[in-house]
């Protein structure tokens, strides 16, 4: 557990020896699901995994704003030493490029996993779609769903985001268990904020001059356009790119085989192996 500065309870959890590496999950409103991850990593790393404000295993409540999700992530990062590796997925991937771009001292590698790139808004138009299209005729339950059966509004949406049907079932409920409830107002609030104080011309900025070696790891499949990332990847100075064919938004949980490898091969170089 750690007690962030207003005095506010997050759940934490560390796995495994070595330098420490911090993984920030996606949401907003969701919480933790790197514990099969870190276990792997955890020959390798101390790996610290925490539930987000007022998700998961958190003390419930916010406030839900982007200063604050950066103010807790150095809380989580304090408890885990002086200087860490960043691993953060989708949303996650967007907060711990916030925090990397405020401390950029505090960070010594960061993955930035399954990211939407430095525009808050261009490459919705098209998950969206991509959405409808990969969910097809169920979609019309889905607002059914979202009233009576949340979990099974959640886990028709996760469908989505694995490429191979056949691998949905498992990958989805991995997520869905144990089910914690998505926390709608940390969504809409964070997505809010997000919006009104996201500025994209000083995030590139930023990225210019950010001189943290940077991973961007994603499924060539991800129904969040991979083009929208194309200005973080040219932007960053000390960047490299892998790209996951046949697969989509949860490449750790579709394919582990395949993403370990790049995992470990960039977080060896924190060891100097």
């Amino acid at each position: 557990m750690v007690i962030t500065d207003d005095g506010h309870r997050l759940w934490t959890e560390r796995v495994g020896t070595g330098p420490p590496l911090v993984v920030v999950h996606g949401g907003p409103g969701l919480w933790d699901m790197f514990g099969g991850l870190a276990r792997q990593l955890a020959d390798m790393c101390t790996v610290h995994r925490w539930d987000q404000r007022g998700c998961g295993r958190s003390a419930p409540g916010g406030p839900y704003t982007l200063a604050r999700a950066v103010a807790d992530l150095d809380a989580v990062r304090a408890a885990a030493g002086d200087r860490v590796a960043l691993l953060g997925h989708s949303w996650g991937a967007q907060l711990a490029l916030r925090y990397t771009l405020e401390h950029p001292g505090r960070v010594t590698r960061l993955v930035y996993l399954s990211g939407t790139g430095t525009s808050v808004d261009s490459w919705r138009p098209a998950f969206h779609a991509a959405v409808l299209r990969r969910i097809g005729r169920e979609a019309a339950r889905l607002r059914e769903l979202d009233a009576t059966d949340p979990r099974g509004a959640a886990a028709l949406r996760w469908s989505a985001d694995v490429h191979d049907p056949a691998r949905a079932p498992a990958v989805v409920e991995a997520m869905t268990t144990p089910w914690y409830g998505v926390n709608t107002e940390a969504n809409q609030g964070l997505d809010a904020d997000v919006r009104a104080h996201w500025d994209e011309a000083a995030v590139l900025a930023g990225c210019r001059r950010l001189a943290v070696p940077t991973l961007i790891l994603e499924g060539a499949e991800d129904a969040r356009p991979r083009w929208a990332v194309d200005r973080l990847a040219a932007a960053l100075p000390e960047v490299s790119r892998v790209t996951l064919p046949g697969l989509g938004h949860l490449p750790w949980l579709e394919d582990p085989d395949r993403v370990l490898p790049v995992l470990r091969g960039f977080l060896a170089r924190e060891r100097g192996a």
